[in-house]
Formats: C-alpha cells, structure tokens, sequence
C-alpha cells in the first residue's frame, strides 16, 4: 500500500530558459560581494494537496523541491541574493525562500495597519500544531508574537466554534489513522480495504492542508504584523463545508477573508455551481486563488478545462500568480506570469503556472467589463479571472516554517545528516493571503461593497500604484522539450495562439490582462478606495458597458449585464479576419454506443465524431470515475494523445486493446484552440 505521503512524491524538471534574458539582467543587478540563487532547473515542484474530486476542492500550494546536490545543501538564496553562504541552511538568510522583509520592500507595502484588521484563512482539516509553527516563524523572523493568549490568533470550526475542530482532533487520531493506513494494526483489529483507504486518504489530506495552513497564516502575518489572524477549518474539502467556513469567517467577523483553494465551477455528470452566495459579503473583502494549472488549468490532468472557483465568482478579488525578482537591495526589479508548466511541455507532473479563464457560469462586474481592452480580453460578457495578482511561482516562494513530515528538509553537514522544518512554498496560495493581507493594511474594505472595483478604479485613475505585468502567458505550449536546455522554444505568443486564440485571456499586456488582471502591489495606495468610491456608487459612474441594473454583483443569477454570460462554452471572437475556434457536437459513435450497453467494451471500441470550425490539433483523453465515501475523482484511463481534426465532421477512435470493465467513464477532447469538450458514459 503507498502511503499518503508518497503518493504525492511527484516531481518533474523546472524550466530556466524563458525567462533568462530577465534572470541576466537581474543577475547583473546583484551587488559585488552578494550570492545568487541557484538557478530555477536546480529545482523540481510538487503539489501540496491531492488534485479535487468532484465536487470538492484542492489547496493551491506548490512546495519546491531540490533535484541537485547543491540545491539540497540548501546554503544558497531563493528569490533573492544574500550576503554569504551560510554553513547550514538559514531562513534568515534567505535560503528557504522569501522572508517578510522581502516581502515588504519589494512590494513597498508597511508592516502593519492603521487600525484593527482581522485576517481569516478559510481552509480544510485541523493544524495541531498551526499555533506553534506560526510563534517558531515570528521568532525566526523577529515578528510581533501573534497567540491564543494575548487574543491575535484564533482557530475555529466551519461554525465558528474553537471546540470540536475538524480531522485530526488530537494527535492520537492522527497517529490511529496512519496505523490503519499503513497495515501495522494486528491481524485481530485489521479492518477493511475500504476502512483502511479512507484512513489513507484522510491522512494525506490532513497532511498537506496542514502546509497549506502554515503558507497562510504565516503570509497574513509576515505582511500585515498587527492584524489578528483568525484560521477558520472546514471539516472536509467539499463546497459545501468550505462555503460554511466561509460564513463562520465573515461572522467572526474577519474584515478580509483569504481562500487559497479552489475547484471546478462546472463538471460534466455533476453540473455547474448554481449559487455563490457564500462569497457574496459586500463590505467584506473577500480574495480566493485563480489557480496552479494555467489558464483553464491545462495542466491539471484529472479534470476538463475550467476557471476555478470561487475565484469565477464575480463577488471575490480573484488572484493570479507571477514570478517575482527582487534586487540586490531587496527592490521590485520585475515580474511575469507564472508558467513553469507552458515551458514543459509533455511533462505535467510537477509543474505549476497562474491560474485563470473565462467563466461559463459568472457574468463579469461592471468594473471589470469598463477597462480600456476588454474587447481584447475574449470573455464576451462572461467574469475573467483574474482580478489582481502577486508572486506564486515556487522558486520565489516563501520561506515556511510547519512541524509536519511534508515540510522536512534534510541536509549534510560535516557527514551528518540533519532534518529542519522549513519549506519552501508557492503557488497562487500565496499570493492570495498576500492580497488580502494588502487589503488589510489599506484598512479594509472601507465602505466599497465589492472591494475589487477599487482596484480596476486605481488602475484606470492611478496606474503608478500598481505594477503593470506585461510580459507572459498562462498557456500551454506544445513544442518538444529539451532535456539539456530545460526548456521549449515557445515564446508567450506562441502560448496564447495555442490556448487562446491570443486573446489576452491568457497573454499579459499592458493594462488589464487575464493571467495578472491589473498588476501587482505597488504599496497600498491601489488598496484605497478613490475619494467618493462608496457603497452605494458601486457599477456607477465610469465610462463603458452599463452597471447591473441595481449596482450589484453583476452575477449572471439577476444582476447581470445587459448580455448574461453564456451557460456553456463559446468559441472565441474572430479577430483579424479569423474564423471562430469551436470545436462541438462531441458524441459517442453507433458502435461504442451498442457495445456500452452489454458492459463488454474495449477501449478500441471507444469510437466519437465531433465537428470542428477550423482544422486544429485535438488532445483527447479517457478517463474512469473511482473512489467512494464521497471522494470520488477521475484517474486516467488512456493517457492523451493528439490526433489531426479537420474542418467539418469527424470520426475516430481510441487505440488500446485492454477491457474497461463497467463503472463511469468521461472521454474529454481538448482543442489546440477553443473550448474542451466532454461526454460522460456508464458501462453495466
């Protein structure tokens, strides 16, 4: 049996070449005297948390991982230069990541606000020891002490109640449930294979939520030292009990609430999310991850392509990921998307890119629809993710201290082996504490119903206060992969013609954009709202596409625009004089249709026609429903393979002669261009 912490061992090469004329010039910023990092092929990535099954959601951390030998010494920065090697690892120094003061000058955000700010994290499964990592982090660092006992840290159920917190209780049920799951219970108390899977399964996933509480709770309190972090813990990963973590979070109350997961808004056999009211606090500011796996979460080999949600939903400030360089006196010295996946091509395991894409299900906010290139962005009237962005590429990550074994560091020293806690995390669970955390030390909300229109109005009318990202893209690229370079030929064009007909969905650009949205903090002026930006003139007011009818959300559930967001995927507006890119009317040819029907399919049997607009590539995939106990998600079948569409109809079938045997399948067609497509079967 593999145990939970093995099961996600999974690690592939980081690139380094797209972005090196941008690591030269940084390099050749860094002041005599100073150590540079290693560079970003020296490292592997892996995901924190398992990938989400229908239905339920996943964290967005990314934790970096060391592939050299002198990487795993850990005596060298990350993300930025220091002063010397040091004999063992130091987060002080900067060899485990970014540290808050790193934070703050690159960013010029102050350490602390004017006025009282509650933070709270919205995430899954209990920490126990949440509390203490968070006071080893500050002594590290030498921040304010943030407890239980002088009222700064609180850590809550998904009601609110700081008794009966969710799975694992105490250390004693941990340590019952890695016993079952590992088999090391005597033949008299073994249980069933089903028991003993659950156990496995509540274990990995209390483990990585558990790094993914730490990367939180320590974010909001490197970035804002007086606010009060409250952690609020769902007892599962489902919707519905993060959402009633949600509720408990605005209640507490928490002026800023900082999620740094997310799912699929909309699933084929499991339909779409109908009602986002959870998010919907105005006055409250309310931030949520735009995702690890590129735009439409290409990467993400488990699912169709999707927005994430919550971060689709028009009522939150959904945040993008960049890579961040800082400069040898601890400056912004520039950013870019994050896309580590769109420069592997080929490899998905372990690699991680900014989230993003239109909504199927969301209209966009009034806002949103008035920057000056919508008309380029490719969304119709549909809610683009993401609103804002901030640093999430690993290799910039954070330097995070959790006492857990998936944050353990080992390291030599002098023919001894050592072991610390500290890790180094990303992903947009990063950069979405961060955000809000910013909001925090602006004041909050301030009277602004839905606190992301003040940060399209500081763009629109102060766009110093915010760096513009303009250089990147969160597609995918499908050139081959160099072994020796660590690197594809792609450039940022080529990624965004691939994935989005290079509308800016998935390309930055000067102004609004979808990978970064507005751009990243430039202080805290861009998290104020503008003189007579009040409640009440929410959607009002500015130039280009009509407010909501009553100033509202903009959801496509009453208050949305004139033009409601499509239900299901469209293909994208031509431009140039470009056919549009659709790719439809998937289905299941006669004979896999008849042949499903007796249970006895084989994969070769697998037949489907579909039409497309224009002839493209197509990735197509087969995938089985598996698990139980409410924890169901897709495992590949046959992994994709591309097969040459054509104008017009199209047959074709899988090749592999292997039975499926009976249960529920999904066959997923993912276009070069366009929108995915899937069909859902049952054999038996």
């Amino acid at each position: 049996m593999t145990t939970p912490t093995r099961m996600r061992r999974k690690t592939a090469m980081v690139a380094a070449a797209a972005v090196a004329a941008l690591v030269l010039s940084c390099a050749q910023a860094i002041a005599a005297g100073t150590v540079p990092p290693l560079p970003p092929s020296a490292y592997t990535t892996r995901n924190v948390c398992a990938p989400p099954a229908p239905g339920h959601a996943t964290c967005m951390a990314q934790a970096l991982v060391a592939r050299t030998a002198q990487a795993s010494a850990h005596d060298r920065p990350l993300g930025v230069a220091s002063a010397s090697v040091t004999a063992a690892p130091s987060p002080a120094n900067g060899d485990f990541g970014l540290r808050p003061r790193d934070l703050h000058s690159a960013y010029q955000l102050p350490t602390e606000s004017s006025g009282t700010q509650t933070i709270a994290l919205v995430d899954a499964y209990n920490d126990l020891s949440a509390e203490e990592d968070l006071e080893t982090y500050d002594t590290e660092f030498g921040l304010p002490k943030c407890t239980k006992a002088n009222g700064c840290f609180a850590q809550v159920n998904q009601n609110g109640e700081a008794a009966h917190l969710p799975f694992p209780k105490e250390l004693a049920s941990l340590t019952a449930a890695e016993t079952l799951c590992t088999g090391h219970e005597s033949p008299e108390t073994k249980q069933r294979e089903e028991e003993r899977e659950e156990a496995c399964f509540q274990v990995e996933q209390a483990e990585g939520w558990s790094v993914e509480i730490s990367l939180d709770i320590e974010t909001a309190h490197a970035t804002c030292q007086n606010c009060h972090i409250a952690l609020v813990e769902a007892s599962s990963t489902s919707y519905e009990d993060l959402e009633a973590a949600e509720e408990a979070a605005v209640r507490l109350p928490a002026q800023d609430v900082s999620n740094s997961w997310g799912g699929a808004e909309c699933e084929e056999g499991f339909g779409c999310v109908e009602d986002d009211s959870a998010f919907d606090h105005p006055g409250v500011v309310i931030t949520a991850s735009a995702g690890d796996d590129g735009y439409l979460n290409w990467l993400e080999e488990h699912q169709s392509a999707y927005a994430s949600f919550p971060a689709s939903s028009p009522d939150v400030v959904a945040v993008g990921g960049t890579r961040l360089y800082v400069g040898a006196g601890g400056e912004w010295a520039g950013e870019r998307v994050w896309n580590d996946g769109g420069e592997n091509a080929g490899v998905k395991d372990g690699h991680g890119a900014g989230g993003g894409g239109c909504s199927v299900q969301f209209a966009a906010q009034p806002w949103q629809r008035n920057v000056a290139d919508w008309s380029q962005v490719g969304c119709g009237s549909g809610r683009a993710v993401a609103d804002v962005s901030a640093d999430a590429d690993p290799y910039t990550g954070l330097a995070v201290y959790d006492s857990s074994p998936e944050c353990e560091t080992r390291y030599v020293e002098k023919g001894v082996e050592h072991a610390v806690h500290w890790c180094t995390i990303g992903g947009t669970s990063l950069a979405a504490p961060l955000v809000a955390s910013a909001f925090a030390l602006a004041g909050g909300a301030q009277g602004v119903a839905y606190p992301a229109r003040t940060l399209y109005q500081s763009a629109a009318k102060a766009p110093a206060t915010l760096h513009d990202v303009s250089e990147g893209s969160n597609g995918e690229c499908l050139s081959p992969f160099d072994e020796e370079s660590a690197s594809t030929s792609c450039t940022p064009a080529e990624e965004a013609a691939t994935s989005c007909s290079s509308h800016l969905i998935c390309l930055a650009a000067t102004g609004y954009d979808g990978p970064t949205g507005v751009g990243t903090p430039d202080g805290i002026a861009a998290f104020q709202p503008l003189e007579g930006a009040t409640s009440e003139e929410v959607g009002e007011g500015e130039e280009g596409a009509p407010a909501s009818p009553e100033g509202g959300s903009g959801k496509s559930s009453g208050s949305a625009p004139a033009s409601p967001a499509p239900a299901k995927p469209q293909p994208a507006p031509a431009t140039s004089g470009r056919p549009p890119v659709y790719l439809y009317g998937l289905s299941l040819a006669l004979k896999a249709s008849i042949a499903k029907h007796t249970g006895r399919l084989t994969v070769t049997q697998v037949g489907f026609t579909f039409d497309t607009t224009i002839g493209m590539h197509v990735h197509v995939q087969l995938q089985k429903l598996v698990g139980g106990h409410g924890h169901k998600h897709w495992t590949t079948v046959l992994h994709p393979r591309t097969i040459v569409a054509a104008v017009g109809l199209n047959s074709q079938h899988l090749a592999k002669r292997s039975a499926l045997g009976s249960g529920t399948f999904k066959l997923s067609l993912t276009p070069s261009q366009g929108v995915a497509r899937s069909i859902v079967f049952k054999l038996g």
